[in-house]
């Protein structure tokens, strides 16, 4: 390297400048595309402290909140494939999170719950989410914050009805 050369960083691939060409058409879609990618790594990372892997605090918040329930309805709540529920399951059950057993209404069902010792995770969790909000919404203030909040919301609702696809409608539709 020449000495008049000046040193320059090498660009983060992880975080363009600019928009693709491509994107113009749709500059908030990317964005969201691009923050919701970056979230989930910074989810992974959070979690990771706690011994999960991402996805799986989902399915720990289902349990914690509704109890025992069908494996069934948990791969619908939770609204990923069944392989990746059943993986997930059986990773949260060696790590003594969960208990599978057969469900007394119906032995061909299984039932899964959160097991007593998974209440330290419950504290854990919280904690990691909340460390994850802190980070996400740092430099906001309380107005910007219940603001995008907002927007998100109606966003999603606005995705919801065009894609009829809400986990959390067919849940209770159901």
């Amino acid at each position: 390297m020449k000495a008049d050369t000046p040193q320059t960083e090498p660009a983060d691939p992880a975080c363009p400048p600019g928009l693709p060409a491509v994107a113009e058409a749709g500059p908030v879609s990317h964005a969201l595309s691009r923050v919701a990618r970056l979230h989930r790594i910074a989810a992974g990372k959070v979690l990771k402290g706690v011994g999960l892997y991402p996805g799986q605090e989902f399915v720990m918040m289902h349990l914690w909140d509704a109890g025992p329930v069908r494996q069934s309805e948990l791969i619908k709540a939770v609204d990923l494939d069944p392989s990746t529920v059943t993986k997930m399951l059986q990773r949260l059950e060696q790590a003594g999170h969960v208990r599978r057993r057969p469900d007394p209404a119906d032995r061909r069902a299984v039932l899964v719950e959160a097991s007593d010792a998974s209440c330290g995770l419950l504290a854990q969790v919280e904690r990691a989410w909340g460390q994850l909000e802190g980070h996400t919404l740092a430099g906001l203030d309380e107005d910007e914050r219940t603001t995008l909040l907002h927007l998100l919301t109606r966003v999603e609702t606005n995705l919801c009805t065009e894609t009829a696809d809400c986990p959390e409608r067919r849940a209770t539709d159901g």
